[in-house]
């Protein structure tokens, strides 16, 4: 039989499209797998930009799917499902957390965050909710121990790195962009820390990173109904970390400015923004009946506690988070979604990050306030690097690039971590100059604040508990425990009931709204206090024991614990005196 440009077309269409009992009318996303279509007798096409609608007129007994094979444009991101490399990294990342997590002491946050857990509520002072429920069940299930605080942080690892490769997959990364985006978040500094232990840090990038995921998902033609999915992240994000409404306030940004707002003239995105506000509306009450505590706490740090930097230094500090030799890779993914042809189809993305940084520089925000978004670009530079790139340079790229980051996550885990031994850790950090970057205004010894904070703690309740048992029975029955910040009240919260001593009482933050919880102040142990400070309260003030810490923060290295008596007004006349914020 000759081969007439109908059979021709025929035969081609059978070899490169798969018939399935499918709609007789279906979208082939490439102009060039249909030009041969008007030799098939019956067939028309009809374009529109990069989409070709095709019809069968040959009747309802054949209907057609039409599916693309053979090669893909260069430029157009290929879709692959999620390697198996992605899964091994983000299930290693667990047991290295687990390996050195162990080490060094407890944070002050992380007793603080167990103190809030013994007080459930829909707010504190200066967090949102989350964290002390997390807290509290960390208690409940595993027992009280370094292991237990910070197990669900090690798990947040895996779900970060996870997400990083679904997010370069879905930006139309394949194999390598996905390898790519996995270790970068692995080896990241700041996500090395975060993971280490527990605090809300830990878990705000996987809620950011999850949003994003569902958003990529919406993007690339997922059903509308998955924004529902969208708000109930987003909404419990908020519960995480209030930043979570930064977050929420770039999407929205990027979205008006990019075609992608046509989301606005559907239900969905509205529907999504109640449900994140229903979830939030309870914390926020809370909120409103204490007077916005949180809002007050920010007033007082920003610009005294946190340290100011200008917006050049701001900027440049944000390469320090996922590693100086990252930040081309995420500059890259940053141009990708706006500039690059195929990646600002996702530009909403781009913009949020603008945005965002540009909120926090004005805001005199914290450098790592920023780091949830860095995942989001370093996948979206994986990708970039995987299709612009690589066809240019060959693969002996691949082993360019991943090397020096390798090398050089190594070199920095010892400063996000507590792997070395604590003498050489101080060496490490002096080597490195690691006090040059601050993030808050308080005086540094030979440890960074990172490290410095896990020491002096349980030293301080030996102290403590030594002058409480020092009393009568009498005296202990309404001695109160006072301490000058949280850190140094939770930790006796946490280690007190070893030595038999009732919960603590202090001003600072949330322990201010939990008050005298009963005491008069008649017989009271005091720390943190200067005794000039106490003798505004007390007729009779004695020091009775010292506690030193060698590599504790300097506040917190050499306290004098003070036995005070005869108060000059009950403890609840004076307390809105000891209150403070910071």
């Amino acid at each position: 039989m000759a081969d007439y440009p109908g059979v021709k077309a025929a035969r081609w269409l059978c070899y490169n499209f798969r018939s399935t009992s499918a709609s007789r009318e279906e979208r082939v996303p490439f102009q060039e797998r249909a030009a041969v279509l008007p030799h098939v007798p019956g067939m028309m096409r009809e374009t529109s930009g990069n989409v070709v609608r095709v019809s069968s007129s040959i009747g309802s007994a054949f209907p057609l799917r039409l599916r693309p094979q053979g090669p893909l444009p260069a430029d157009h991101p290929r879709t692959a499902s999620l390697t198996v490399w992605v899964y091994a990294i983000a299930a290693a990342a667990v047991p290295l957390h687990f390996a050195f997590n162990g080490r060094y002491g407890y944070f002050r946050d992380e007793l603080y965050y167990a103190a809030c857990g013994q007080h459930l509520a829909w707010g504190y002072a200066d967090q949102a909710p989350l964290v002390a429920l997390v807290a509290r069940l960390s208690r409940v299930l595993l027992g009280d121990s370094l292991f237990a605080l910070r197990f669900f942080p090690a798990l947040s690892a895996a779900a970060k790195i996870w997400l990083s490769g679904w997010i370069a997959k879905e930006l139309g990364g394949q194999r390598f962009a996905q390898l790519l985006a996995a270790l970068t978040v692995l080896f990241a500094p700041i996500y090395l820390t975060f993971d280490n232990f527990l605090s809300m840090n830990a878990f705000e990038p996987v809620f950011w990173m999850a949003c994003v995921a569902i958003l990529l998902r919406i993007l690339n033609g997922g059903a509308q109904t998955l924004w529902l999915w969208f708000g109930l992240v987003a909404g419990l994000g908020i519960l995480n970390k209030h930043s979570m409404l930064f977050f929420g306030s770039g999407i929205f940004v990027g979205l008006w400015l990019t075609p992608a707002r046509e989301a606005f003239t559907k239900k969905w995105i509205w529907l999504a923004a109640a449900l994140a506000g229903l979830l939030f509306l309870p914390n926020l009450l809370w909120e409103m009946r204490h007077g916005w505590p949180t809002i007050a706490v920010l007033q007082t740090v920003i610009g005294t506690k946190y340290s100011t930097v200008t917006p050049w230094q701001y900027v440049w500090q944000q390469s320090l988070l996922t590693n100086p030799l990252a930040a081309p890779l995420w500059l890259a993914g940053l141009w990708y979604l706006l500039g690059d042809s195929v990646g600002k189809k996702y530009a909403a993305l781009g913009w949020a990050y603008c945005v965002l940084l540009a909120e926090m520089i004005a805001l005199h925000g914290k450098i790592y306030y920023m780091a949830p978004a860095y995942p989001v670009l370093l996948a979206a530079g994986a990708v970039w690097l995987e299709l612009r790139a690589l066809p240019r340079t060959g693969d002996w790229l691949k082993p360019a690039v991943v090397a020096p980051l390798l090398v050089s996550g190594v070199i920095a885990a010892p400063l996000a971590m507590p792997i070395l031994p604590i003498d050489w850790a101080v060496k490490y950090c002096r080597f490195w100059d690691v006090s040059a970057v601050k993030v808050e205004n308080v005086p540094l010894a030979d440890l960074p604040q990172l490290f410095a904070d896990m020491y002096g703690w349980p030293e301080q309740v030996q102290g403590v508990a030594h002058v409480f048992n020092s009393l009568s029975s009498q005296e202990r029955q309404r001695c109160a425990l006072l301490a000058y910040n949280y850190g140094q009240a939770a930790a006796i919260d946490y280690f007190g009931g070893a030595y038999g001593l009732p919960p603590a009482i202090s001003g600072h933050n949330q322990y201010g709204l939990w008050g005298p919880r009963g005491y008069s102040g008649d017989v009271v142990i005091a720390i943190g206090f200067t005794q000039s400070r106490l003798r505004e309260i007390f007729q009779e003030v004695t020091p009775a024991a010292r506690v030193t810490s060698r590599y504790a923060m300097p506040e917190e290295a050499d306290l004098i614990i003070y036995l005070c008596r005869k108060p000059k007004r009950p403890l609840p006349e004076i307390w809105s005196n000891l209150r403070w914020l910071g």
